[in-house]
């Protein structure tokens, strides 16, 4: 099992680079996780290329609390008008409820971090 990453319909992982495949939710959405905002910006790897061990990620990007934002950076894929999106920004309140959602739905499959 591994995360996709959605940011406004669009899959960062897949549009960022085509082989990479996103990390485990249990890694990336566990409470206290890497994708969760801190006061100190970091970078978090997301994903590893096909064929590589999710120890060694080949997709990083830079996650940062800017007042009630979140905001990613360091980022590089096509947007739908085909611009380069290179940083999106969350409201907090609703990223974190979101991954609080979606770890919650995979600590319940059976194939995800409990099962």
């Amino acid at each position: 099992m591994h995360t996709y990453l959605f940011v406004d319909g669009l899959e960062v992982v897949g549009r960022s680079d085509s082989r990479a495949v996103g990390l485990r939710p249990d890694e990336l959405l566990r409470p206290g996780g890497p994708l969760y905002p801190a006061d100190a910006a970091r970078s978090v790897g997301v994903a590893s290329s096909q064929g590589r061990p999710e120890s060694d990620p080949t997709l990083h990007i830079r996650v940062r609390l800017r007042g009630a934002t979140v905001v990613w950076s360091e980022l590089m894929y096509p947007g739908l008008d085909s611009g380069v999106i290179e940083e999106v920004c969350f409201d907090l309140e609703q990223y974190v409820g979101e991954i609080e959602r979606a770890y919650g739905l995979c600590a319940t499959d059976p194939a995800g971090p409990s099962g």
